[in-house]
């Protein structure tokens, strides 16, 4: 009893420091911007070391994109957990729009916007996010019965993804949504052709 006792206490402890170490970054790169706010500058708001902070984020970009393991939970359960009857392009594009439209007010719009205009967090959010294509890909495979998943479904998979993408850095996002899934699912030769 002792032991869960303690385990729950360091998990706590854990969460506690992520927690201060991301509001003190989020904090440092909305007042400063990210390239003029160092690791040092962010362990001193946190009050911990920047061993500590290197324990919980491998990287600097990492600590804009604090939430990968939710981001990623989030998508590969907008597909796993559609409505029946519902496509895949559907069940991703009503999320792109939710994630989009949650990122669109208030700081998370200032954090958008500074990722945008920071090109080395562009490449990091850029890689960040086909860091979930294996999984995608695997649940596809998975429910369409197949042992191992074939080329159109990593190809599938890949352009869906990158759909969002192009349609974060566009003035109407869902309309580019829209054309995006509208081009992959008809497919491009009713596009060329008509």
């Amino acid at each position: 009893m002792a032991e869960e006792a303690g385990e729950g206490r360091r998990a706590r402890k854990k969460a506690a420091t992520r927690s201060a170490i991301l509001d003190a970054a989020t904090e440092l790169f909305l007042e400063r911007g990210f390239d003029a706010v160092t690791i040092r500058d962010i362990a001193d708001k946190a009050d911990v070391t920047p061993r500590t902070l290197y324990l919980h984020f491998p990287q600097k970009e990492a600590l804009l994109f604090g939430d990968e393991t939710g981001q990623h939970e989030r998508l590969v359960a907008a597909v796993r957990d559609r409505t029946p009857g519902s496509t895949i392009a559907d069940a991703l594009k009503a999320h792109y729009l939710s994630e989009y439209a949650s990122m669109s007010t208030g700081p998370g719009r200032r954090l958008l916007e500074l990722a945008e205009q920071t090109p080395s967090l562009v490449d990091y959010a850029e890689k960040m996010w086909f860091r979930h294509e294996d999984a995608l890909v695997a649940l596809i495979a998975e429910e369409l019965g197949l042992a191992e998943p074939s080329d159109e479904i990593r190809f599938y998979v890949r352009f869906a993804l990158h759909i969002q993408l192009v349609a974060r850095r566009d003035t109407d996002p869902e309309a580019t949504i829209d054309a995006g899934f509208r081009l992959l699912d008809d497919g491009w030769t009713r596009y060329h052709d008509g």
